[in-house]
Formats: structure tokens, C-alpha cells, sequence
């Protein structure tokens, strides 16, 4: 198995560069793993060792940094972000990459994306959903308006508050705001019967005590083969634990 990510990028249809890391063996079998807002693939999957304890089952982690994200382009252009524009560029990776047989999973915006990509036709063989309740595939608009308050507030947040430990998240990541806002206007809905319609195992994966999304127990009783899972932590501790990798390469290799 490959000891250190590899760290490779391509140019989506409108221009944008869009990059993605890989850790694992180039021809084991291919999982896309997306990062959450305000974060990117070192900081979600390889800083805590998820990544590498999915590659230890034998598989190939791929990692995009999302569109606004990570080493990826972040254009100030609101045009550079029409709606479901992250499923876009995830459908053109797994086009661009040649990936017919795969796995696909993401951590709350991640996870959301995720879910966009299998509503506009991608086809992994398994899915995991993780911290992503169903309010929050169903409304995407309160999240979005939560984190636009957060942007345009910056240095005014009361410590402490959950709005400052996302400013402070954000500097500790050097995400971009201008290019953050835009994008926050490209979040989809997806309606229940579209949910209904999932027909692979999905792992719905959440910290004990993780609200931040809605119920990620109804999103899982929901789908017609949905597994709620749940690790220790919230939305943001969750995805420091070894617990969260464990949990999602079990799935993957069962």
C-alpha cells in the first residue's frame, strides 16, 4: 500500500481545477471520499487516519478537494457555481478517472454531495452518508442561510459560540469567504421519493451526539437499505476519532 498520498488535479468542463489526493494501491478497488464545508481531504480523511485505515482494507481512496475547497480552484464568480455544481464535478472525477465499479461517501457536505451525485445518476455499489441528517437533504436552505451568517459576520462571532468555532475552523483550514458565499447559493434539495429510490446498502454514520443536520435516524429508516451507525462526538469532534475511519472501512470490506 501506498505510504503518503498522491496528489493529482484535472480541469472541469467550465475551467475550474479541481483536485483530488489518493491513498491506497492504483488498481484496488476505487472509493471517492468527499470532504464537509469549510474543510478538504487532509484535514476530513487523511489528518486522523481514516483514509489510511480504508486503504489498509485494500482499497484506493480518492479524495477531491471540492470546488471553493482545499487545493482546488475557488472562483469569486457567483457564475462558477450554478445549483448542484459539487455532484457536477464529483460525476466529472468519476468520468474523468474511468470508474465504473466503486464505492462512493462523504462527511456532511460531503455526504449531501454524495447524495446528489447518486440523484443525478451515479451508481456506487455502496454508499455512506455521514453526518448528514434528513432535514438536512431535505432543506438545504437552512444550513446554507446558517453559514452565510457565519461569512458575512466574520470577527464578529461571540467566543464560543458555534458560529466562532466555525470562523475558527475556517482559518484553520485557509478557506476563502469570497469564494465560500457563492457556493452556498448551489445547494439542491433532495425530495423523499428520491430517497426511496436509493437501491444500495447505505451506511448512515453520525457522532452520538450530532444534530447539526436533523436525524440521521430517519435518514437511514428511510432508505430501503439504510444502516444508522453511530461514533463517538459531534459534528466537529466525530471526525478527529480513529472510530469514524474503523466504522466506514468495515463497511466497505464486509
Amino acid at each position: 500500500m501506498a505510504s503518503s498520498p498522491t496528489d493529482r488535479s484535472f480541469v472541469a468542463a467550465d475551467g475550474c481545477r479541481l483536485a483530488w489526493h489518493e491513498l491506497g494501491e492504483p488498481g484496488a478497488r476505487a472509493v471517492l471520499l468527499l470532504h464537509g464545508l469549510f474543510s478538504n481531504a487532509e484535514t476530513n480523511w487523511i489528518r486522523f487516519g481514516h483514509a489510511a485505515a480504508i486503504a489498509a482494507r485494500g482499497l484506493r481512496a480518492i479524495m477531491p478537494d471540492l470546488r471553493a475547497h482545499g487545493d482546488s480552484d475557488g472562483p469569486h464568480d457567483p457564475a462558477a457555481y450554478p445549483p448542484d455544481i459539487l455532484a457536477e464535478d464529483g460525476l466529472a472525477l468519476i468520468r474523468h478517472l474511468g470508474l465504473e465499479d466503486y464505492d462512493l461517501g462523504g462527511y456532511s457536505l460531503g455526504g449531501r454531495t454524495a447524495v446528489r451525485m447518486v440523484a443525478r445518476g451515479a451508481r456506487p455499489a455502496r454508499l455512506v452518508v455521514a453526518g448528514m441528517g434528513l432535514e438536512g437533504l431535505l432543506d438545504t436552505g437552512a444550513r446554507s442561510d446558517h453559514f452565510k451568517r457565519i461569512l458575512e459576520g466574520l470577527g464578529t462571532h461571540k467566543r464560543g459560540s458555534p458560529e466562532w468555532m466555525a470562523e475558527a475552523f475556517l482559518k484553520t483550514t485557509g478557506g476563502d469567504p469570497k469564494a465560500l458565499l457563492p457556493l452556498l447559493d448551489s445547494f439542491v434539495d433532495t425530495p423523499e421519493d428520491v430517497l426511496r429510490g436509493f437501491e444500495m446498502p447505505v451506511l448512515v454514520l453520525s457522532g452520538t451526539d450530532d444534530h447539526d443536520n436533523g436525524s440521521s435516524e430517519a435518514l437511514a429508516a428511510l432508505l430501503p437499505h439504510g444502516r444508522h451507525v453511530e461514533v463517538p462526538g459531534n459534528h466537529m469532534s466525530a471526525v478527529t476519532k480513529a472510530d469514524l475511519g474503523r466504522a466506514i472501512a468495515d463497511f466497505l470490506a464486509s
